[in-house]
């Protein structure tokens, strides 16, 4: 959960997208990284291996006003969208303060999404937490596709936790920034409830 930096004033908060692969993880934090000022972020890091790829940044939104005299820092990551690297999204998960899940509209990607979402479930379980207690937002990408599926099944199917939900094409940046205002606004009201500073 948040960590707290007395001397900076600081509260650090850790948002991961999560998700199956190709499903607009990476899209989306690119399209976000893009679109904030130079002197709120930090440096767009890779970190690569020959077949997975998890890409963070953290910055400082000016305009969410502090909690107790402490500004928000957010550090945003990305987890590998596939199964087999689940040693790094287990350690991506820890110390998790909320999920944007980007599932894959396309009806032949279904089975790929519910994978996905068990396997986050499952992850959050061995690590001590409850995903009905952590902000999560359900993303659902790819909506300009002529295969995507109607909302109403996608819901049925994937939004079992009754999570926020958002439309989103991530390609052209729709629904992107505004699927992190709608988290960053789950955070801070989670802090704000809880705070004891």
């Amino acid at each position: 959960m948040s960590l707290f930096n007395y001397n900076a004033k600081e509260i650090h908060c850790k948002i991961v997208y999560y998700g199956p692969s190709l499903g607009g993880k990476t899209t989306n934090i690119q399209w976000m990284y893009q679109s904030l000022a130079q002197d709120q972020k930090s440096k767009l890091m890779a970190l690569n291996t020959e077949v997975e790829r998890t890409l963070l940044f953290d910055f400082l939104p000016l305009d969410i006003g502090e909690i107790r005299g402490f500004k928000t820092r957010f550090h945003v990551y990305s987890v590998p969208g596939q199964i087999v690297y689940d040693a790094t999204r287990k350690l991506i998960l820890q110390g998790i303060d909320g999920i944007i899940f980007v599932a894959d509209s396309q009806a032949d990607r279904l089975d790929e999404n519910l994978q996905a979402l068990d396997n986050l479930e499952k992850n959050l379980i061995q690590q001590g937490y409850d995903i009905k207690d952590i902000p999560l937002i359900l993303q659902y990408n790819k909506r300009d596709l002529p295969t995507a599926l109607p909302i109403s099944e996608l819901r049925k199917h994937l939004n079992r936790f009754n999570a926020q939900e958002i439309e989103a094409c991530a390609f052209e940046g729709k629904g992107v920034l505004e699927s992190f205002k709608m988290m960053s606004k789950s955070i801070i009201q989670t802090l704000k409830g809880g705070a004891t500073v």
